[in-house]
């Protein structure tokens, strides 16, 4: 009878391993546990599908005050080109709005660089498009911030990049040149 109830036991126990380990690993970067930031400041930080205006009224997010709306942050531990970096504990991630040259197209050192240069070993900050969280490729869009400055504005200023909105969208980059 003992040994029963010892088999029982492990049988419980190991279900409740599979469901707790299973669900950890099943979570996607959809799921608001995943990229909530528990930084107070940053209560809004909800995936929802209510437009940029609803979510900060009367705000337009400028150098002063990005910190104040970003949704997550991480490490930036690579950057793919010139609107795709890598960031620890996040994932891929697309700058939203832009679109830079291809390898082998003139201009894709200087964008790359760039951004190597802006973000490579920092910290970025991250405010996620609430309209269309992932492009076709499964990776997060989104306005990447460093040291106060819009990177995705910044390739578009400085000629990198240029224009590429894609509905739905929270962000309009014609508002960024």
């Amino acid at each position: 009878m003992k040994e029963r109830n010892k088999r029982i036991i492990m049988i419980v126990f190991l279900v409740f391993a599979l469901f707790a380990v299973g669900g950890k690993l099943l979570t996607s970067v959809d799921d608001n546990s995943s990229l909530s930031n528990s930084n107070s400041k940053n209560s809004q930080s909800q995936y929802t599908n209510q437009n940029y205006s609803e979510k900060h009224p009367g705000i337009n997010i400028t150098t002063e005050n990005y910190k104040q709306y970003y949704e997550v942050k991480g490490f930036c531990d690579r950057v793919v080109d010139g609107d795709t970096i890598d960031v620890s504990g996040v994932g891929r991630i697309r700058l939203v709005g832009i679109d830079t040259p291809e390898r082998e197209q003139s201009g894709y050192e200087n964008a790359t660089d760039f951004v190597k240069s802006k973000c490579l070993g920092k910290t970025v900050y991250l405010d996620i498009d609430d309209a269309k969280n992932k492009d076709k490729y499964g990776r997060i869009l989104a306005i990447v911030y460093v040291d106060g400055y819009n990177i995705n504005a910044e390739l578009l200023k400085r000629g990198y990049a240029q224009i590429l909105f894609i509905p739905p969208s929270e962000f309009d980059p014609n508002q960024w040149t």
